[in-house]
């Protein structure tokens, strides 16, 4: 980008690239590692940092981050990096591969130390590469990487996939910045409630079959972000959409989009207990969508807009729920 470009005002005027090895993908999983390089509004490094952290647990795909029980012994536990690693944070977007499963996990963890990440704002170097139409054969950081000429030294190690996605975020802000893209800036909301369930998993050194993925590690899977979550069946009809200003009615089918302040699952069960059918999806027999932010864009705010499904925001539908019509007698 020429000296002469005019830098776009609106964007932001720090980034942390950030990367966390997990214990897998689900809920209940932990951080094992974590990295995040500090980036000035023009994407230029200023420092960069790396830590390991107990999780307390297994430490799940070992073929995949290559982090085993012994490596893990003496780690510092999360709640001991929590403070440091906020200072990393601090006043910056935090930019991520996918940065909806780090921010999530972050954020669990920070929910888990009784504390708040200091983040509001993330980028993910997906939709970003997708808003400057790369050729690129799939969204994968390998091919982000190769397709700026980044080498990969270590897959799969924190400090050097958060190096290279620091490398490739670079030329890609500038690419936005000559284009006048607008950049694909998503708010994010820290957890405020938390509550731990029980972890099966825990005593056991995790290997899949023949060193790689399957089922060899609880249930994990590696493809799959989010195990799917089996409730019962809700035993009332559907009674149609929401109407403003009228309550929810027992059998309504509720989705969700988004982050929120009170954990995704919490919040799903509350709205089961009260009688409503919380959908994975959205459809036209959606009575209601729920999410923080109705302008980000998400597949479910998309069809919600389409099929005229009316929207709240989790404060409102908090409320909704302390008054839930029964359904209709049969």
């Amino acid at each position: 980008m020429s000296a002469a470009t005019t830098w776009p005002a609106a964007y932001p005027n720090g980034y942390a690239v950030v990367d966390v090895e997990t214990t897998g993908l689900a809920r209940d999983d932990r951080i094992i590692s974590a990295a995040v390089y500090r980036l000035d509004a023009r994407g230029e490094v200023e420092d960069h940092w790396y830590t390991l952290v107990n999780p307390e647990r297994d430490p799940g795909p070992v073929w995949i981050h290559g982090l085993t029980s012994e490596a893990l012994e003496g780690a510092p536990l999360f709640a001991d990096v929590a403070e440091e690693f906020a200072a990393r944070l601090a006043d910056r977007v935090l930019v991520a591969h996918n940065a909806v499963f780090d921010w999530q996990m972050i954020a669990r963890e920070y929910a888990r130390a009784r504390r708040e990440a200091p983040v509001r704002q993330r980028l993910c170097t997906i939709a970003l590469s997708k808003a400057l139409d790369l050729p690129l054969p799939n969204h994968k950081l390998e091919s982000l990487a190769a397709h700026f000429g980044v080498v990969q030294r270590r897959a799969h190690h924190a400090l050097d996939d958060a190096r290279v996605l620091a490398e490739a975020f670079r030329p890609s802000l500038h690419a936005a910045a000559q284009g006048g893209v607008r950049l694909p800036l998503h708010e994010c909301l820290p957890l405020t409630e938390w509550a731990d369930r029980p972890v099966p998993r825990i005593g056991q050194q995790a290997g899949g079959p023949g060193g790689h993925g399957g089922s060899g590690y609880g249930g994990y899977r590696a493809t799959s972000w989010r195990p799917s979550r089996k409730r019962p069946a809700c035993p009332y009809p559907n009674p149609g959409r929401y109407e403003e200003g009228k309550r929810l009615k027992q059998g309504m089918r509720v989705a969700f989009s988004g982050d929120t302040s009170v954990e995704r699952e919490l919040l799903e069960d509350r709205a089961v207990e009260a009688g409503l059918h919380v959908a994975t999806s959205l459809s036209r027999l959606t009575s209601l969508l729920v999410t923080n932010d109705p302008e980000s864009g998400t597949s479910k705010v998309l069809k919600a807009r389409q099929y005229g499904t009316p929207v709240v925001d989790e404060a409102a539908f908090g409320q909704l729920l302390g008054d839930v019509e029964p359904a209709s007698e049969q």
